[in-house]
């Protein structure tokens, strides 16, 4: 990113704002971050983004379980083949 940046103002309805401020804070966003990948994303693909949408509840059982491995320095599997060994019996369901 630039050194310089530029202040953007937009202008929405009361209700939508709080909406997306609501909506954005579940996926762990500000409106603000919202807004820079916007437009980071227009200028790196040339296309208009595709939509994100807040994680159903196993993806954020996950990312809970992901935060409180890092938090307390621990991790699921003591080796990479145990790791791999649970993947491949996964792959199986």
């Amino acid at each position: 990113m630039s050194a310089h940046t530029s202040m953007l103002h937009v202008r929405v309805d009361d209700e939508t704002k709080a909406q997306a401020t609501e909506t954005l804070a579940a996926m762990g966003m500000s409106v603000s971050d919202a807004v820079r990948l916007f437009l980071r994303r227009v200028v790196v693909d040339q296309t208009f983004p595709l939509e994100l949408k807040v994680p159903n509840a196993e993806t954020l059982a996950a990312m809970e379980e992901s935060r409180a491995m890092m938090a307390a320095r621990r991790t699921r599997f003591a080796t990479a083949d145990a790791l791999f060994d649970d993947l491949e019996k996964n792959s199986r369901k």
